[in-house]
């Protein structure tokens, strides 16, 4: 979440990092024609109460052949955006035949400025001028061209955009990956494992929205076996409601826009400028607790802030295994990725987005109700609290005993993640046969599974898996 750098090794970085690192080496496509850019479609979304239609609409960014027909959605976490699973699906679709990776991008990221980062990415923007744009005014008033932050009160419709929008949006997905005539299988990170219990239970006039699905996939997170009680649930809603309130979650304690704003600059700058000091560093403007006691480079910088033994544990969401830490040699220093399970450029490509435009992991802006809401999911057992949040997860006990479900648990959920799938198995009479659990809680950080590379547990267990669906 911070400004920083890496060696170019004598690589492009805008080779090595774009397509190297995404499992498609040259860049070319598997039938060996160059692989078309990469963005995020959008498609009509659920028609949320109060919102404006503009912000009506859900996207996806798409990899792999379009003549694959099954499809394989992934949802992600809290904070996180599409091109967080780009890398990853990069490389799931380099080994499986017939298959194309859908990643979700929410409608909340329609509301970043992705403006200069665009610039950035395409080279004509400097580091310093990404810098100012998006955190240097906050310390230098002579900066009178830059990014503007949303007031809360003009976007009082997003206190709206909980599960029930959530899972709505997701809904128009699935039945468009539906129409290419494959298996559609549903996977999530984190959070976005509490959406796939939700959509899969989400009652649809009747019919159990994993109807429509041969998998689900739990990537270190899924439902709560125990539901918040209703004057939780009615106390949530509440304060929200009130006035004043942000409809935005605060991660890890950084306030809406800042944490993505400082993930999205930090991570472009990683890779376009990793050598350079880090002016993120020196500015005052990062929380302290990532910020080194040593001059650093973006790289050092941005290494630091996330890697799993440096990063404060405020943070631990954000976390992956980026390697041994800040070199020890010269007077700015450096990171040295030996070890890593998540190669650091692999880690700052899923979140920077590049090269892609007007994209990149991150949520600047995350809705307060999504959030709140997983806490009434419940492997899709009714309860009180689901009436007062508006929701309709209540098909847990009647999925399709077809259905096959991978559970991954790595740093946060663990083992917790497994007990969930082997719940909602149990109460849909799904046979054990038909899952796949993997508990990596000691060795795995929250995101190594969609970073790890080449090397990666969850990526073994998953290619089997889906080929078997």
């Amino acid at each position: 979440m911070t400004l920083t750098t890496v060696k170019r090794r004598g690589l492009l970085v805008a080779v090595a990092l774009g397509i190297v690192l995404g499992g498609l080496p040259g860049g070319a496509s598997s039938a060996g024609t160059p692989a078309p850019a990469l963005g995020v479609s959008w498609m009509k979304g659920f028609s949320a109460p109060g919102t404006p239609a503009k912000y009506n609409k859900v996207g996806v960014i798409k990899v792999g052949p379009s003549g694959a027909k099954n499809v394989l959605v992934l949802e992600p976490g809290t904070s996180a955006g599409a091109a967080y699973f780009v890398p990853l699906a990069k490389w799931i679709v380099s080994k499986t035949k017939g298959w194309q990776v859908w990643s979700v991008e929410r409608r909340e990221n329609l509301l970043e400025d992705q403006s200069e980062l665009n610039l950035y990415k395409q080279r004509k923007a400097t580091s310093t001028e990404l810098f100012d744009y998006y955190l240097g005014y906050l310390k230098n008033s002579a900066i009178k061209t830059h990014f503007q932050t949303i007031p809360d009160s003009t976007v009082a419709f997003a206190k709206q955009w909980g599960m029930n929008v959530a899972v709505q949006d997701l809904h128009n997905v699935i039945q468009s990956a539906k129409k290419l005539g494959g298996k559609v299988v549903l996977g999530g990170h984190s959070l976005g494992g509490s959406v796939v219990t939700a959509y899969a239970t989400w009652n649809f006039k009747g019919k159990a929205g994993a109807d429509d699905l041969a998998g689900l996939v739990y990537i270190d997170g899924g439902s709560t076996a125990t539901p918040v009680s209703t004057a939780t649930a009615t106390s949530e809603v509440a304060t929200l409601e009130s006035a004043g309130t942000s409809p935005w979650l605060s991660f890890g304690g950084i306030p809406a826009p800042y944490a993505g704003v400082f993930n999205a600059t930090g991570s472009a700058a990683a890779l376009l400028d990793p050598n350079s000091p880090s002016l993120g560093e020196s500015s005052g403007i990062l929380p302290s607790d990532i910020v080194p006691t040593v001059p650093v480079t973006n790289l050092g910088q941005y290494g630091f802030a996330l890697n799993a033994a440096t990063s404060p544990a405020s943070l631990l969401a954000a976390q992956a295994h980026l390697g041994t830490g800040l070199s020890t040699s010269g007077s700015v220093h450096g990171w040295n990725g030996a070890g890593a399970l998540t190669p650091i450029n692999r880690f700052a490509t899923m979140f920077s987005g590049y090269p892609m435009q007007s994209v990149d992991g991150t949520e600047w802006y995350f809705p307060q109700r999504l959030t709140d809401d997983t806490g009434a999911v419940d492997n899709g057992n009714a309860n009180p609290a689901q009436n007062v949040l508006g929701l309709r997860a209540t098909m847990g006990h009647h999925l399709p005993k077809s259905l096959h479900i991978y559970a991954f648990g790595a740093r946060l959920g663990g083992p917790a993640v497994l007990a969930d799938a082997r719940v909602l198995a149990k109460q849909s009479h799904i046979p054990l046969g038909n899952l796949t659990l993997v508990n990596r809680q000691s060795t795995y950080s929250h995101n190594d599974p969609a970073g790890a590379y080449p090397s990666n547990v969850f990526f073994d267990h998953l290619v089997p898996f889906l080929k078997k669906v």
